[in-house]
């Protein structure tokens, strides 16, 4: 760590640390892949058995309402959040192998 003009610098050696650091959130996962046809329903029920779920998203085209193809799970814990990385992860969900991610600061 250092301080520079009264900011405080992080600096972290392993690959690991720095992307925990570059994180939105460690429980937020970012789902990539999607059929245009899976909801929030359908999401929140594929990634829940993996652990208590806050928030779930599926990101539409403002004008049209029609899924972008790619959406957002919230998890209470990092933990959930990373067993639910683990296994679901190129898995098939409606018929779309899914890409799951750490979602990142945008």
């Amino acid at each position: 760590m250092q301080s520079i003009n009264g900011k405080v610098r992080v600096f972290h050696k392993s690959p690991l640390a720095r992307s925990l650091w570059a994180r939105n959130s460690c429980s937020k996962l970012f789902v990539g892949g999607l059929s245009y046809d899976t909801n929030e329903t359908v999401l929140k029920n594929a990634f829940e058995k993996h652990g208590e779920i806050i928030e779930v998203r599926v990101i539409a085209h403002h004008v049209s309402g029609k899924s972008r193809g790619y959406g957002f799970v919230r998890f209470t814990s990092e933990a959930s959040a990373i067993a639910a990385l683990k296994d679901m992860h190129s898995q098939e969900l409606d018929g779309r192998n899914i890409r799951v991610e750490f979602a990142r600061k945008g």
